[in-house]
């Protein structure tokens, strides 16, 4: 007899891995050129310079040092380094004391819930989300509780979000800019969130947690900006991950913060110890903890992916498809032609397209690209694209 929810992840399955699999195998059937993979969002620009360069420098010292153990929560040099430089962009007031680095932001998301949720209790997940989100909840002993967004712009519906909070709400987790819309959440929006948590607080007379999952801060376009939310509300945890913001996704590196002037700040923080230690994820990556303290601050040519951006968004759009403009990240969500996205998604690998349903993203109807690919393909799949839509107008 096994564990039932550990089974059930496990035959479930995430449906970005599977079509990203069955890409690999189409891709050696015939050849990479010909099948027009969108499934992964996996970065596709190299790492600065600065970050080859300081691995080649750190492999030149103390091979002993460089490789073993620091802290269970990091290194207090490179806490301190993210704290100052969160505090000088956003005007906030981070302390190190409060920062766990992490294992990438699925760590610090895992560890946030384990260390706050009661048996019970209730996430609410703003939607479209990150498939992984439900298992991270459920498997801390909560239910995820999901509000669909304002359609059109996909801004928060307020009105829906403060009838989701109910007396079980613990944690609500909001990611801002969008895996998988792209979408920024506004100001407007934030406001509107915090505001109502903090009524809902004030009933309840126990705090809820705002879980901020922030892997692509760094990657947005036109301007735009991504509202540090210290700034609104006082029972914030952020988690970050370098992933995306330096292209180093296999190095598993980020961290988490608690807020500084969080309701109970030090027994939360060390509960997250805590459940660090439960789930073992304990001193991440030594060298990588030493190569993001040098090179803090240092990101991709984020311009590259606003012209993928724009160049899938236009091809798109005069193909006839419906998307929503993304200010941020790498994903591109289109609307499917018929009510059933898995069924969109299938019909398109005849075409060698393959493009993620929503459904497990918590708002059906829609798909996602993942435009972390190369120029060149995108020209090349937009024939493709086109017959597809054209099997939908005839």
């Amino acid at each position: 007899m096994l564990p039932e929810k550990p089974l059930a992840w496990g035959r479930a399955r995430s449906c970005i891995r599977e079509l990203a699999e069955y890409g690999w195998k189409r891709k050696e059937e015939l050849g990479a050129e010909n099948v027009f993979d969108f499934s992964l969002g996996n970065p596709s620009i190299p790492a600065p310079d600065s970050v080859n360069q300081t691995i080649a420098e750190l492999l030149q010292g103390d091979s002993v040092a460089l490789h073993g153990y620091t802290t269970a929560a990091g290194l207090m040099s490179l806490r301190q380094r993210i704290a100052g430089d969160l505090n000088e962009r956003f005007d906030v007031d981070v302390r190190p004391e409060r920062i766990y680095v992490t294992c990438g932001a699925a760590a610090g998301l895992a560890v946030s819930l384990r260390a706050t949720l009661l048996p019970g209790d209730e996430v609410v997940a703003l939607a479209p989300f990150f498939p992984e989100y439900r298992v991270f909840v459920e498997a801390s002993g909560g239910n995820l509780v999901t509000v669909q967004p304002r359609m059109g712009d996909f801004q928060l519906d307020v009105e829906a979000f403060a009838a989701a909070l109910t007396e079980k709400t613990r944690a609500v987790i909001i990611n801002s800019p969008n895996n998988p819309s792209g979408v920024v959440l506004n100001s407007e929006s934030l406001l509107g969130l915090t505001g109502a948590l903090r009524r809902h607080e004030e009933e309840v007379g126990h705090p809820v947690y705002l879980i901020c999952d922030e892997p692509y801060r760094e990657l947005v376009y036109d301007g735009a900006e991504v509202p540090c939310v210290f700034s609104y509300y006082d029972d914030t945890i952020l988690c970050y991950s370098f992933s995306k913001s330096m292209s180093i996704p296999g190095e598993r590196i980020g961290y988490l913060a608690v807020g500084s002037h969080m309701t109970d700040g030090d027994a939360v923080y060390a509960s997250i110890m805590g459940a660090a230690r439960s789930l073992g994820y304990v001193n991440p990556p030594s060298l990588f903890q030493r190569v993001v303290e040098r090179c803090l601050g240092q990101t991709v040519d984020v311009s590259k992916y606003q012209e993928n951006r724009d160049l899938l968004l236009s091809g798109l759009r005069e193909a006839g498809y419906e998307c929503v403009e993304p200010q941020g990240a790498f994903y591109l969500f289109v609307k499917s032609p018929e009510e059933d996205a898995k069924s969109f998604s299938e019909r398109a690998k005849k075409y060698e397209l393959l493009l993620v349903p929503s459904d497990d993203f918590g708002t059906p109807g829609y798909v996602r690209i993942a435009y972390c690919v190369s120029r060149d393909m995108i020209l090349r799949s937009m024939p493709a694209f086109r017959a597809l839509m054209a099997e939908y107008r005839s």
